[in-house]
């Protein structure tokens, strides 16, 4: 009696301490770092090429949404740019006139500079009287304050052509980032994939109106997975970032996939023990959540349920 009585608690233990072997030292979800892309621009999406569970390169242009308006305000900026040349003034012409009248003024006061000299020499030798060389040196000093006034014309008309052509040509800058603008708003148009994954969810037809803001799919980087589980306090202290540890995935029937992966994360708060999480030692109240990264070979899907051992 005794013997079956040790061979019942022998094979109690051991079923006990294999069952202790096996379970896991915590579990948890896998999740992704989830994009959502949305409308940078308003209006009717003219193309969207994408459909759930499509592979998508980062930078592909997946869809367009109208931007005709954008174009015409953008041609209608340009057209205002090139007037502004036709709005500017030639003052070549009319500065030429100034100079052909100013060469004549100083020939004039170089002819009546010569016959004053030349009076000046006669009234010395009594040939000439005294009103003569008055009259002469009088129409040198009428030449002479004609040409400064004509001289000061040429200037203050250059000067004031040259100013009116820059006020004018001065608004191009701001038309010319006004172009920019409208341009970077052309580009925002076309719908570009951000990262590389797998398209989740598609939220948007072609056709649909779509508003600044609104989200058009949701894409993941399925390729590396992450395992979000829940380790007790007692458990904190074997762990560390970058640790290798074991990850398990159901495999059919009372089978097991087996990864390996590397803590990423280890939260430095405790939080209440979450319904659905099952922790190495279940009467503990507070866990701490970590973040182990899983390669994925295919098999691994969001929302799976995952076993991690240390």
């Amino acid at each position: 009696m005794k013997s079956i009585l040790y061979l019942s608690i022998s094979i109690f233990l051991f079923a006990s301490c294999d069952q202790n072997k096996n379970k896991p030292d915590a579990s948890g979800v896998f999740e992704s770092d989830e994009v959502i892309v949305s409308a940078e621009q308003p209006g009717k999406i003219i193309s969207f090429n994408i459909h759930e569970g499509d592979a998508v390169e980062k930078g592909k242009p997946v869809g367009q949404i109208d931007i005709s308006n954008f174009k015409y305000q953008k041609e209608q900026i340009k057209s205002t740019i090139n007037s502004l040349s036709e709005r500017t003034n030639n003052p070549e012409p009319q500065l030429q006139l100034v100079r052909d009248q100013l060469e004549v003024q100083q020939t004039n006061l170089k002819y009546l500079q010569n016959e004053k000299e030349r009076v000046s020499r006669l009234l010395k030798a009594d040939a000439a009287t005294q009103k003569q060389y008055d009259d002469i040196a009088a129409k040198v000093e009428e030449v002479q304050k004609q040409t400064a006034v004509t001289q000061q014309q040429l200037k203050l008309y250059s000067s004031n052509i040259s100013t009116q052509n820059r006020s004018i040509l001065s608004e191009k800058d701001p038309l010319q980032k006004s172009v920019e603008q409208v341009e970077n708003q052309i580009s925002k148009g076309q719908i570009i994939n951000p990262v590389t994954g797998t398209v989740l969810t598609k939220y948007a037809m072609e056709g649909e109106m779509a508003a600044a803001g609104k989200p058009l799919y949701k894409i993941a980087n399925l390729d590396t997975l992450t395992l979000r589980a829940y380790i007790t306090g007692s458990q904190l202290s074997t762990i560390k970032l970058g640790q290798a540890v074991k990850v398990s995935i159901d495999n059919g029937e009372k089978k097991y996939k087996d990864y390996t992966g590397n803590i990423s994360w280890i939260s430095d708060k405790s939080e209440f023990t979450p319904k659905t999480i099952q922790t190495k030692d279940e009467r503990a109240n507070l866990v701490y959540a970590i973040k182990i990264r899983v390669r994925n070979d295919g098999y691994i899907k969001l929302g799976m349920y995952g076993e991690v051992k240390f």
